[in-house]
């Protein structure tokens, strides 16, 4: 296997040179690891922030999102809205080809029109294609005819009903937009063979080992300066599997940089208060950013499940007891480094504009509530109250531990139990989790997207406790419905006040991005999505 992955290293490196015609110095490569692997390379499957970064690089979108959580124009350079806002008119760039590629006649990659657009998303709700991000259109797009091409640079979205989040919704890694050619072409094998018309493009692919992938010198977006896009020549993306080898590699400048800090190792690097040590202040960069993404333990609420029918969470005093037993605050400080946001207001974090902590009250720590509360239950002291058990992935069993120590003090006996990660899925899925250990990241920037989670006509995902609550459908649907930004943000925060008081989850903290950044790595900026923005980069000489 070493000498295999060292001749595809060989291949890569003769490929970059060849394409630019003369050799040029690994400082012009940015490297990162992924920890847990990629499982494809077609955009149909980024489900996941290990897929949606490399597709992020190699396709693009209709509309994307800025900086600021607006979303503005990428492919399409415009769209109109009817009066009764169902049917999107996306005016097409007449300039963006696809990457050359054997697919295409002479190997060269041909423009992007607006029947690629509808091919895409026609390819994204086919049971065939089988993509677990055909959700997005569910209950959303016309049945008939929900997505066509007028002309070559003209694309029309069809709905059933009004629904204002369906721009964030296309800015999606989803709906990154495919030529009909290579997925013919290429089948099964286009997850390993993509083509898009991104800043980047493939190279090569070892699986487990490395993914190498070149500048696209055809991109079509230019810098204020008109100068063309991106500025790297190529991104290098391996897969050591070990956090501590990861590490090592990025002190050895290997990396170009770290996506999180490993608990293992936080210590030496940041103070309690999240800030770089002093023999680090001048060897890396520490970025952090708002995070659109709530770690939480989620409890299920389905009243005809044995699990919910004989347990004790089926009280809601006993689930707030929970919510008021543990100290947030001293669990992000000592655990997190302050690296977070106590989540003491709603399930919609920190970050986004409807958030407003003096309009959805959460959970703060008052034990001697707590105790009341069970108390009220039927519990008083805790007695008569069986154990919980939390099921929860390994990088996350320190947490619980925490917060099993400060439950029992208030009579609330909480068993962690360490599960693997597919399984911990397929058992929330399954509905065969009383009190389960999740996230939820944000796909696109509207409170709608996290309030989704509770929505009693979604399956699971995204409504993995199973929450019904008519009130709360009711408020979801108005704001789904409203045009006007301040009064739906209102119905937002009602509704997450709902889900509060209901108590069907126990909302942790709300996330920050948190990267290592190598001094010689410019312009590489974070974002409340946690994309991996490369287009303007640079690696410059120190």
């Amino acid at each position: 296997m070493k000498n295999r992955y060292d001749w595809f290293f060989v291949l890569c490196w003769l490929f970059l040179v060849s394409c630019y015609g003369k050799v040029k110095t690994d400082r012009s490569i940015f490297h990162y690891n992924e920890f847990t692997g990629i499982a494809s390379l077609d955009p149909a499957f980024a489900k996941n922030q290990s897929t949606m970064w490399p597709a992020h690089q190699l396709y693009s979108t209709l509309v994307e999102v800025d900086d600021s959580l607006h979303i503005i124009p990428s492919l399409a350079k415009s769209w109109t809205i009817s009066e009764d806002r169902l049917n999107f008119i996306f005016h097409l760039r007449n300039d963006v080809y696809f990457h050359d590629d054997p697919a295409f006649p002479n190997n060269k990659g041909r423009k992007l029109t607006a029947h690629d657009v509808a091919f895409s998303f026609t390819r994204l709700v086919d049971k065939r294609t089988a993509s677990p991000g055909a959700w997005i259109f569910n209950r959303k797009v016309d049945s008939l005819q929900p997505f066509h091409a007028l002309d070559d640079s003209t694309f029309e979205l069809r709905l059933i009903r009004p629904y204002l989040p369906i721009l964030g919704i296309l800015s999606m890694q989803y709906c990154s937009i495919v030529p009909r050619e290579a997925v013919e072409k290429y089948g099964a094998d286009f997850r390993s063979h993509p083509v898009g018309s991104g800043p980047f493009q493939f190279v090569a692919w070892e699986e487990g080992q490395a993914l190498v992938l070149k500048k696209n010198d055809h991109y079509f977006e230019m810098d204020s300066a008109g100068n063309r896009l991106p500025y790297l020549d190529g991104i290098k993306i391996t897969f050591y599997d070990s956090k501590a080898t990861e590490f090592l590699l990025f002190r050895q400048r290997q990396l170009s940089f770290l996506n999180d800090i490993d608990a293992s190792f936080k210590d030496e690097i940041l103070t309690k208060k999240g800030v770089l040590r002093k023999d680090w202040e001048d060897k890396i960069q520490l970025q952090v950013h708002p995070y659109l993404n709530i770690e939480y333990f989620g409890i299920l609420m389905d009243s005809t499940s044995a699990l919910v029918k004989g347990g004790a969470l089926r009280h809601r005093k006993v689930r707030q007891a929970i919510n008021h037993g543990f100290d947030r605050r001293k669990m992000i400080l000592y655990l997190r480094n302050s690296l977070g946001t106590p989540a003491e207001s709603g399930f919609v974090p920190a970050g986004l504009p409807s958030y407003d902590t003096t309009l959805v009250k959460g959970y703060r720590y008052d034990p001697s509530l707590s105790r009341q509360l069970l108390s009220e239950a039927g519990y008083p002291d805790g007695k008569g109250l069986p154990t919980v058990k939390l099921l929860t992935i390994a990088l996350y069993g320190e947490m619980g531990s925490f917060i099993a120590r400060q439950l029992e003090e208030v009579g609330i006996k909480m068993q962690v139990e360490i599960v693997q990660k597919a399984l911990l899925l397929d058992m929330t899925s399954n509905s065969s989790a009383a009190l389960f250990r999740g996230s939820w990241i944000a796909d696109y920037p509207d409170a709608e997207n996290y309030l989704s989670v509770f929505y009693s006509k979604n399956p699971a995902p995204p409504n993995y406790t199973r929450y019904k609550n008519p009130e709360f459908d009711a408020l979801f649907e108005r704001a789904l419905q409203e045009e006007n930004d301040s009064l739906r943000y209102r119905l937002y925060q009602q509704a997450d006040q709902i889900v509060v008081n209901d108590a069907p989850v126990v909302p942790l903290w709300y996330d920050k991005v948190v990267r290592l950044v190598q001094p010689e790595v410019v312009g590489f900026q974070p974002n409340a999505l946690n994309l991996l923005e490369l287009r303007k980069t640079r690696i410059v000489s120190r």
